[in-house]
């Protein structure tokens, strides 16, 4: 078994926009995050674009993806062959991790106290995530995983390169490299161990992020 340093969430989008398809900031997004997570010292990048997947040609390994938006949330789904597209609602959770299975694919529980009930919904997840915008959730997640017997995961669920690496997770593979097929076979397996990595520049960023999604929850509120 080798051990390798895998961000399992980013995307290469600063911001969500036109769901479902690839823009063309994909390709420039894709360079910038992989350029980071090596400067960062990890192995490999899961690229999770919401509702889509996106992958291309590029020195840095990278792991293909996708953030599906299910009817209770979003599930990560990492591997060889992930689907291409999803429509947002159209989905379960345990939709989406069938869709996972069949294509040989790891089915991840992507942030579950964020804007999500799918910790509830009862479907055979793979893993949860640890996820990097929301480190105040870390020992609630660490329960939750302990409660439902599943192993934890890391991703720093990144839309800017400052953000990569902030969480990932260190995978055992069966291999020399972290091929998508062994990083899923690792997730789902239960051979991954998360790490949140926030110096004082992620703890400005996490502000940043916590104080602007606070603003949009004031301004949605004056429009209900």
């Amino acid at each position: 078994m080798t051990r390798f340093a895998v961000d399992l969430h980013s995307h290469t989008r600063f911001f969500h926009g036109r769901r479902g398809r690839p823009t063309a900031y994909d390709p420039i997004g894709l360079r910038l995050q992989t350029a980071m997570a090596r400067r960062r010292g990890l192995d490999a990048l899961a690229v999770t674009n919401h509702d889509y997947a996106y992958s291309a040609e590029t020195t840095f390994p990278t792991v293909p993806g996708i953030e599906v938006s299910t009817t209770r949330g979003h599930v990560l789904i990492v591997g060889p062959n992930p689907q291409a597209r999803t429509t947002p609602g159209e989905h379960t959770p345990a939709e989406a991790v069938a869709l996972a299975h069949e294509r040989d694919c790891a089915a991840i529980l992507a942030h579950p106290f964020r804007g999500s009930t799918a910790r509830k919904s009862g479907a055979s997840f793979d893993a949860i995530e640890i996820n990097g915008k929301n480190p105040e959730h870390a020992e609630r997640t660490r329960r939750l995983a302990d409660r439902l017997d599943l192993p934890l995961v890391g991703g720093s669920d990144a839309h800017y390169p400052i953000e990569v690496g902030r969480a990932y997770t260190v995978v055992e593979v069966d291999g020399d490299e972290p091929t998508p097929r062994a990083v899923a076979d690792a997730v789902r397996a239960g051979r991954t161990e998360p790490v949140l990595r926030y110096d004082g520049l992620q703890r400005v960023v996490d502000r940043a992020y916590t104080a602007i999604h606070a603003r949009r929850r004031r301004v949605d509120a004056e429009w209900e």
